[in-house]
């Protein structure tokens, strides 16, 4: 695979303390900053897209990764959950920490065409 885009984003959950919410808003924050067309760019269909993300929060294990696959509209996700991002204790000490939630959203192609 060829590497061509690295977009980073950032995401919170401000109150609930939801660490798929937090990485879901990261990842949104990533894609919805751009509009490149690196398929029609390169020829290839937008399925072929291999798209690794990586998330940082302070407890991976609370990640749902399929539910930051399904933010994707197509394309080969490999989702790498490890330990980053921030939580903020909040002042009414609630329980809930605001968690923050960093992303590196990688978009590569196999720039080797296939024979049809």
């Amino acid at each position: 695979m060829q590497k061509l885009l690295v977009e980073f984003g950032m995401g919170t959950s401000l109150r609930r303390g939801d660490y798929t919410q937090a990485a879901t808003r990261a990842v949104q924050d990533a894609l919805w900053h751009n509009s490149i067309n690196l398929a029609e760019l390169f020829g290839f269909d937008k399925a072929a897209m291999q798209i690794t993300l990586d998330v940082g929060v302070q407890h991976p294990e609370k990640v749902d990764v399929d539910a930051l696959r399904a933010v994707f509209p197509y394309g080969e996700v490999t989702v790498n959950v490890g330990f980053g991002g921030l939580d903020v204790a909040r002042p009414d000490g609630d329980g809930h920490p605001t968690v923050m939630a960093n992303v590196a959203l990688s978009v590569g192609f196999d720039m080797e065409k296939a024979d049809d």
